[in-house]
């Protein structure tokens, strides 16, 4: 019986995750209620049928456990007349894909759709998350 547990236990994990950390929109949000906690990956548009913003919603959905691995919460912002608080912080312009580090500091701008490789790729190489790794896997120990 345990393995079944173990089997079903694996199975609907990753959806778990998933279902805690869906695409948050940028309305009332802001960067302090994340600090040190999560990784904010904005994704802003004019508009939510720019094909950016499109493609970049279906490459973010495409490996969503990598993601929930490095804290990575996601937030959308289709509207740039409501002047959220994020979009006047940040002051994107039409398309723009912004990663920010746990620390609350912009690290990387793209105005081009990145996939979760590419993203986890970068996310991987900031100070903080060298650090969360050494703390996790120590080296020489």
């Amino acid at each position: 019986m345990k393995p079944l547990y173990t089997f079903v236990l694996a199975a609907f994990l990753p959806l778990a995750c998933l279902a805690q950390d869906a695409p948050r929109d940028a309305a009332g949000v802001t960067l302090a209620e994340f600090l040190w906690l999560k990784r904010p990956v904005v994704v802003f548009a004019d508009t939510p049928a720019d094909p950016s913003f499109e493609a970049q919603m279906r490459l973010l959905e495409q490996d969503p456990v990598a993601l929930v691995e490095r804290d990575v919460v996601v937030i959308i912002d289709t509207d740039p007349a409501a002047q959220s608080p994020l979009r006047q912080e940040l002051r994107p312009r039409g398309f723009s894909l912004v990663i920010l580090d746990k620390d609350g500091e912009p690290k990387l701008r793209k105005p081009l759709p990145w996939s979760v490789r590419e993203i986890t790729r970068a996310i991987d190489k900031f100070p903080i998350r060298l650090q969360e790794l050494l703390e996790k896997y120590p080296a020489g120990r």
